[in-house]
Formats: structure tokens, sequence, C-alpha cells
């Protein structure tokens, strides 16, 4: 009888469904909660990320974030697209026809009205929609697993994801869509324009060439969308760490994204602008010329040497510092705005 009025000591072990009579707390402190709580605790901890810091973006408002921003931009910058495109066509060892960025819009306008500097929008506004939608849908996808608790992620990661995202969207929409532009724009050029418009087009490429006539350029293609892809997102992303410091939940004023986006644009010019050439070239109506996309640089570098590989700089670069920065601009505020609409942990 004794025995049930002993004290229980530590020895006996810790109370496992609450304070018994005799047990009191200070014997009995709370132990550490085993390993499979601090597991859960953990899942609660990165869900909570959206609260702590930057939210961690669901893949379907990524998707129509940036198809909506995609369909957007492509409206306002494509007449700067429309000369950079021309200018990497109009090759310097076949007497050139265009003295520069002025005379191309000029003749241009001259030629087929301010319509003209809109001859190609059809392709890439129906390619642009869904290129946006999965480059930021694939970027969100990568880079969700690879974030801490506080919704960061670091700069090598975003590098990685970027080039993901940059390879996904050259194979599912940007060659078919490029390569359509590309000999919708060329065919202008031509003395006897051969396509009535963009369906128009469309068919009789595929009727002479088959579907594997809409991938020409496709190694190119995947360079170039790859590199781009993967140094925008890496700058667009260090840039962010750093004005956000040890501050996560620190809001990005929307006139800051677009600086920071129009900085990672320029970067990804001055870094792929040669593939962007070679691409072009391997596009286009004369695209025949070119064995294989090593072929086509070394010909380039051949006929017309190293400067040739930078044609189209300029009006690209105006072009891209725009596209990039409208791009997260809208990305980031429609984002926002399906937050407030759409709920998801």
């Amino acid at each position: 009888m004794s025995s049930l009025w002993k004290p229980f000591s530590v020895a006996d072990g810790r109370c496992e469904s609450g304070p018994r009579r005799g047990c009191s707390q200070p014997q009995h402190p709370t132990p550490p909660t085993p390993g499979p709580d601090r597991t859960c605790s953990g899942r609660r901890t990165l869900s909570a990320a959206a609260v702590g810091g930057r939210k961690i973006t669901h893949p379907g408002k990524a998707i129509l974030a940036g198809g909506i921003a995609g369909g957007i931009e492509i409206c306002i910058t494509f007449p700067t697209e429309y000369v950079k495109t021309q200018l990497q066509l109009d090759e310097r060892a076949s007497n050139p026809r265009y003295r520069g960025i002025g005379d191309c819009v000029r003749l241009t306008v001259q030629d087929h009205g301010l319509r003209g500097l809109y001859r190609g929008l059809s392709s890439l506004l129906y390619g642009s929609i869904p290129k946006s939608a999965v480059r930021f849908g694939t970027f969100e996808v990568l880079s969700n697993p690879m974030r801490d608790a506080n919704g960061r992620l670091d700069n090598t990661r975003s590098l990685l994801c970027g080039l993901g995202a940059g390879v996904a969207e050259a194979i599912l929409v940007v060659c078919p869509m490029e390569t359509l532009k590309v000999k919708l724009i060329h065919d202008q050029c031509s003395l006897q324009p051969r396509y009535r418009g963009f369906f128009h087009g469309v068919r009789e490429i595929i009727r002479d060439q088959g579907f594997r006539g809409t991938y020409q350029g496709l190694t190119a293609t995947v360079l170039k969308q790859g590199t781009n892809q993967a140094i925008r997102f890496y700058v667009m992303n260090s840039l962010r760490n750093w004005y956000k410091g040890d501050d996560p939940r620190k809001e990005m004023h929307p006139v800051v994204t677009a600086i920071f986006g129009a900085t990672a644009g320029a970067a990804s010019v001055f870094g792929n602008t040669p593939l962007d050439v070679v691409k072009t070239r391997m596009q286009g109506l004369e695209a025949h010329r070119y064995r294989n996309t090593a072929d086509c640089a070394f010909q380039i570098l051949k006929n017309e040497g190293p400067q040739a590989f930078y044609k189209g700089t300029v009006p690209r670069l105006g072009r891209v510092c725009l596209d990039v920065a409208i791009v997260f601009v809208i990305y980031e505020e429609v984002v926002k705005m399906l937050n407030n609409v759409w709920k998801t942990e």
C-alpha cells in the first residue's frame, strides 16, 4: 500500500497523458517534442512562408499571370522586335537594304504603312501568351521546393530554375513561334510576298516543309532561351535579395521591379545576342544554306566578321529592357490580385 503513495520520480518516466495526482509540473518538465512532431512543425513553417516572407506562388497563378503579362507586353514592344529581325536578316554580304534603325522604320512605313511594323504580330501574340505562361509556371514549379522557410531563393538555384524555364519554353512554344514569325517577316521583304496572313502562312509552311518546318533552329533556340532566362532570373533574383536584405517581407514598388527587370533584360542581351543572331538566320527563308547551327555560326563569322554576331543589338536592347520590365511588373501585380481572389495554401 505504501508504494501507492510513493511520489513519482524522474526515473519513473514522464506522464504520458497529462499531470497525474501526485505528479507536479516542476518534477516533470515537458521534454523536447519527438521527431515526428518536429517534422510536422517544419511543414507548417514552410507552408507559412507566405506570411513570414515572400509568398510562394502557386503554379496555377504563375501560369495565368504569366500569360496575361506576355500578351500585354508583346502588343507594346512588337515594333522594336520587327526592326531587330529585319536588321538581322539584312545580311551585309548581300547588298544590305537598310542603313540603320531609322532607315528600316522609314522604309517599312513608306512601303507598308504603320501596320507594316506589326507584320508578324499575330504569330508572336498567339505564342507570347503560352510562352510566358510556361516560363513562369515552370520557374515556380522548379523553385518552390528550393526556397527556404522564408520563401527566399538563393542566387545559384535561381540560375538553374531560370535555365529550366527557358529550355521548357523553347521546346514547347518559342521555336515554332519564332520560326513562323521570322518566315512571315522575311517573306514581306521579298519582291513577291507569298503569305497573305498568319494562318495562310502557317498552312503553306506546313504543306511545303511539314511540321518540321516550324521547328527549324531548335538547338539554337534552346541555347538562346535557356541562357536568356537563366541570366534574367538570376539577375532579377539577386537584385531582389539585395533590395530586401534581412527583411523578406519588404514590399517592392512596381517602379523598383521595373528597374530591376530592365537591368536583367540588358544583361541577357549582352550575354546572348550572338545566339539570337544564329537562331534568326536558322529560322529564315534561306535557312537551307546552312547545314546546322554550328555551320551557320561559321558562315556568319567567315562572310561577315565577328561584329555580325551583334547585329540588331541596339533595337533588341531597347525592346528587351522594356519587355522584361513590363513582364515582371505585370506578373507581380497580377499575382497580388490573384492572391486576393484565389486562396491557396
